[in-house]
């Protein structure tokens, strides 16, 4: 048998229980039905919350009711209790079940990647109890990041030699962008070519350690010739573009994001193309468990998706 306290302990949750779902439902008889009691039942249970705290919560008028200031206070934290409660017992079975229950993904910070949002939420409605931890970096840190194990999977554009120690899984082949701001002429573009970009500053979200890497790469590989400015994530660099104090190269799907009234985004264009980047899902070939090419084949299909509409 339980011992006293932890019967009592039992019996106060269940009370506040009862009682949060009599005020969710404004109603002693919806919250009876829902909780498979009687109303008498669950009304004398709210009495006996009442008796065992010493104060009213609830005002009865005929067949309906109202917190009082006390009341509105409990139910507060009652719900608060209740969600701990939830989470800690779910995190529990998540233990117990296997420590394998989590994903980790690893994503570039100066891609806004709303494809990767819309995943998460279709792949936790199906699994529900597979926890997804996100980590966000440069190109060079996500890529020590899978090498060294702290993530699951990656994604990010083809910026290496494909490895044969990796699952290179290919998301879909981008259109690349440049956002400048509303009151910049250039605005005035649809397009623009990295020609003409020249002695506009560039503006790449990098860490301070990889700003030297990230600089090289857009200076050599991309061929941009103008002056750098760096921001520590996309929400800084989307400030420095509204205050017209440069442009900033966006990462992203063919499907065009509106980025606010005082940015706009434009087609960006070299040797007479519009250029592209591959993108890709990687990890490890030793990792490819089910999760991980459950959670690949998702995002990749809300990329071909967007590449229809």
């Amino acid at each position: 048998m339980l011992p006293l306290e932890w019967r009592c302990t039992q019996v106060l949750f269940k009370q506040i229980y009862y009682f949060v779902k009599v005020v969710d439902c404004d109603s002693f008889t919806e919250a009876a039905e829902e909780c498979f009691i009687s109303q008498s039942a669950i009304s004398q249970q709210v009495q006996a919350l009442e008796a065992d705290l010493g104060v009213e919560l609830i005002v009865r008028e005929n067949r309906k009711f109202s917190l009082t200031p006390a009341g509105q206070y409990f139910y507060r934290h009652s719900l608060l209790l209740l969600d701990e409660v939830d989470r800690l017992k779910q995190e529990t079975r998540h233990i117990a079940r296997n420590t394998d229950n989590r994903i980790s993904i690893g994503y570039c910070k100066s891609y806004g990647l709303q494809e990767l949002q819309q995943a998460i939420a279709v792949f936790s409605e199906k699994y529900p109890n597979i926890d997804i931890q996100i980590i966000n970096g440069d190109h060079e840190e996500l890529y020590q990041y899978l090498k060294n194990g702290d993530v699951n999977l990656v994604i990010n554009d083809q910026r290496r030699a494909l490895s044969d120690e990796y699952v290179n899984y290919h998301l879909c082949t981008a259109y690349s962008y440049v956002e400048v701001a509303g009151r910049s002429p250039l605005s005035n573009f649809e397009a623009i070519t990295i020609e003409e970009l020249k002695r506009v500053p560039c503006i790449i979200v990098a860490s301070k350690e990889q700003q030297e890497n990230e600089q090289e790469y857009y200076q050599n590989t991309l061929g941009f010739a103008g002056n750098f400015l760096f921001a520590r994530d996309l929400e800084e660099g989307r400030l420095l573009v509204a205050g017209n104090k440069g442009f900033l190269p966006v990462e992203g799907s063919n499907k065009v994001v509106q980025a606010g009234v005082t940015i706009k985004r434009l087609q960006l264009f070299r040797s007479g193309n519009q250029i592209q980047r591959n993108y890709f899902a990687f990890w490890k070939k030793d990792k490819d468990i089910d999760s991980i090419r459950e959670f690949a084949d998702i995002l990749r299909g809300i990329f071909q998706k967007d590449e229809m509409e």
